[in-house]
């Protein structure tokens, strides 16, 4: 690898920003993929290989070229140290998510409740903020109540985050699109929330519950026919959640 190509694969990764390196193994040579102009079919294969996650050959006019993707990395942000986030954390770890827990109450995120995960006490729009979630971010609220989860919503929602979900029935999230248009955002980028969340699997328990957030975002991220919920409308004044 040449020096050039080394300093700009670190640029890409300081930046969280996802290329492919493509080697033509006869001789060597490297060119980063989208940064640098290649024939279509190793385009593709690029495009293939950081969709997929996972390297390939390919062989073009009788040459053989490997494909290395490198993504930033699979980041699950939760909001609200409570019993489902305690499910959730160590199922999405061996899935590869890099697991960060966002709770300003530290009598919930403690490192007995989640030991060796990152916690973070601070509100949760300075820690969104901080977090700044990416095109490779899930953001999971589960504290159900709006001025933790709405803070982290509002920043989820003016980022890249592939996959945004709330806890909350029907009635609950309606009132907090309410909400939410209110802070000005549009009806289409509120439609990003998956809510309720997760897939509709009639889960009861914690650990059920937790199983249809990940399977949801598993399908999400590879790019599953799983419906597309309607916008629900404004509860009727004086509604209880």
């Amino acid at each position: 690898m040449t020096p050039e190509i080394l300093a700009r694969l670190q640029a890409a990764r300081a930046a969280k920003r996802p290329v492919a390196l493509l080697t033509r193994l006869t001789d060597g040579e490297q060119h980063l993929w989208p940064e640098d102009a290649v024939p279509g079919v190793l385009a593709e294969a690029a495009e293939a290989a950081l969709r997929e996650d996972a390297a390939r050959s390919i062989t073009l006019d009788g040459e053989s070229w490997f494909v290395h993707p490198h993504n930033p990395p699979l980041r699950l942000i939760v909001v609200g140290a409570v019993h489902i986030a305690q499910a959730l954390v160590p199922m999405a770890m061996p899935l590869g998510f890099a697991v960060t827990v966002v709770d300003p109450r530290r009598a919930w995120a403690t490192a007995e409740r989640f030991p060796g995960i990152t916690l973070i006490h601070e509100w949760t729009d300075d820690a969104m903020t901080a977090l700044a979630p990416d095109a490779r971010s899930a953001v999971v609220t589960l504290t159900h109540d709006p001025k933790l989860d709405d803070p982290a919503l509002d920043v989820a929602l003016r980022s890249e985050a592939f996959y945004i979900g709330a806890l909350g029935s029907r009635r609950t999230h309606a009132k907090r699109v309410a909400r939410l248009r209110e802070t000005g955002h549009s009806e289409a980028a509120i439609a990003r929330i998956r809510a309720p969340i997760g897939l509709d699997i009639e889960a009861v328990t914690a650990p059920e519950i937790a199983l249809s957030i990940l399977a949801e975002i598993v399908a999400l991220r590879r790019g599953a026919a799983i419906g597309v919920r309607a916008a629900p409308a404004p509860a009727p004044a004086g509604q209880a959640a």
